[in-house]
């Protein structure tokens, strides 16, 4: 059984099916045990009433085991001739039961048995213990008697066993109707729970053959539509890796491409002679050759990221530290373009663990995007604060900004905002690499900006 749908239209109407029937059986003895109470209730008030009867006439109970025994008779055999001196009791109506058949004594008030009922006995005693349960039979305030049930109810009539027997077929009838509905409603409910997994699987066997970024329709917010989502999401992610790895794969040859051609071109008229060989041509091959050795570096770390092999050499570090190796290392080019490199640091900030190098690194590609960016005499602020149990390393600029449909996209690989101010010597892995280092620390890195023209932060936070 390989069908979904078959297993759950089964589980349902199995479910379905085992309720029914337990309603059904539980409701059919439910109804005979109410039946058979009603009975035999009716059976002890008839009885109550024809023996308060016989004793409002009597006086007593004198002659009541005869009377009673004849009266059973009665309706059994041919009727006795008259006796003045001996009345025989009336006929018994057709419908009723012979008081013989009922499973009721009755009892004097001394504990003798008056009306018997096999096993016992006209003048048996019954011990007063035994009749705590009966119905006392009182006349005139006082308790001339009890009658007391011994068994189950009497047989049922034949009027009795029509009803339930017509009781039964109803409940037959309902519990087909019940599995012929829950049959139907099954089928219902097997086809909706399974047309969105019908629909992923379909998705699924499209992406494998090729076609990403399939979405499906999400069709409810339980388990199935998070699945839906989640799916969604998967697919949408998986088509854009694809096209950033193939717009990768586009970048890397294009920037391998450009040096080579110029190294190759310098050479090959070099060897014809075309060129002569002087120390400005070398210069610009080995500026290529510089080019291509830090992208292939490049390329290196972030698959060392990647893969989670990247080796960090953590040591306490104090942040203030951090910042001014960084602003020492870039004052010269700030004060060439006449840019202001300013420093604030939180007085009292923790010491953090860092492999030096790498935010080192960190901070040198942010220092490095902020003065390519950032026009003669404008104002570039290195920060540290403190933010909970973290520490933010900040760097600011009031330089051309970014603008809001490429602030999402920074840290991607290859990604230029700017394709006309991209310098030739740059890979753009920059940032990429910048974020994987600082996820490599186990810390974050978020870009903000106001818009293109307004300036741009960037911030790391670290475990403090």
């Amino acid at each position: 059984m390989r069908s979904l749908a078959l297993k759950l239209l089964l589980a349902f109407l199995a479910i379905s099916l085992t309720g029914a029937v337990f309603a059904s059986v539980l409701a059919r003895w439910i109804t005979v045990q109410e039946f058979n109470r009603l009975v035999m209730e009716q059976a002890q008030n008839n009885f109550m009433a024809e023996v308060t009867a016989y004793y409002q006439t009597r006086g007593s109970w004198v002659g009541a085991t005869d009377y009673f025994r004849q009266k059973n008779q009665a309706g059994e055999q041919p009727p006795r001739p008259a006796n003045p001196n001996n009345p025989q009791p009336p006929p018994r109506e057709p419908g009723t039961r012979p008081s013989s058949i009922v499973p009721i004594i009755l009892i004097d008030a001394n504990g003798y048995v008056i009306h018997l009922v096999p096993p016992y006995r006209a003048g048996d005693f019954v011990a007063p213990e035994k009749l705590m349960p009966g119905i006392p039979v009182i006349i005139n305030r006082k308790m001339v008697g009890t009658i007391l049930a011994i068994g189950s109810a009497p047989p049922l009539s034949a009027s009795e066993q029509q009803y339930l027997e017509r009781t039964n077929q109803a409940l037959l009838f309902s519990t087909l109707s019940a599995t012929m509905l829950a049959l139907l409603l099954s089928i219902i409910l097997a086809r909706t729970l399974t047309k969105p997994v019908r629909e992923l699987t379909g998705a699924i066997r499209a992406m494998a053959r090729g076609k990403l970024g399939v979405a499906v329709l999400v069709r409810s917010r339980d388990e199935i539509g998070e699945l839906t989502t989640a799916f969604n999401q998967m697919s949408a992610d998986l088509a854009r890796s694809n096209q950033l790895r193939k717009q990768m794969t586009a970048d890397i040859a294009h920037d391998l491409r450009t040096p080579l051609t110029v190294i190759g071109g310098y050479i090959e008229s070099l060897r014809d002679g075309v060129l002569d060989a002087n120390p400005e041509r070398f210069d610009v091959m080995h500026q290529e050759v510089q080019h291509l050795q830090h992208l292939v570096e490049d390329l290196r770390i972030l698959s060392l990221a990647d893969a989670g092999e990247l080796k960090l050499n953590r040591q306490r570090l104090a942040p203030e530290i951090l910042l001014e190796q960084t602003a020492s290392a870039f004052q010269p080019q700030a004060a060439q373009k006449q840019i202001a490199l300013q420093m604030q640091c939180e007085p009292g900030l923790p010491e953090i663990s860092v492999d030096e190098i790498r935010i080192a690194q960190v901070l040198g590609n942010l220092m490095s995007n902020a003065l390519r960016y950032t026009a003669e005499g404008g104002q570039i602020i290195l920060s540290a604060r403190r933010h909970a149990n973290e520490i933010s390393l900040s760097v600011a600029d009031n330089g051309a900004g970014i603008a809001p449909e490429a602030l999402p996209h920074i840290f991607e690989r290859f990604y230029r905002a700017d394709e006309s101010r991209q310098s030739e010597t740059e890979s753009g892995l920059g940032l990429a690499i910048t974020k994987s280092l600082v996820e490599a620390h186990g810390g974050t890195i978020a870009a903000q900006s106001a818009g293109a023209g307004k300036g741009s932060t960037f911030s790391v936070r670290l475990l403090s």
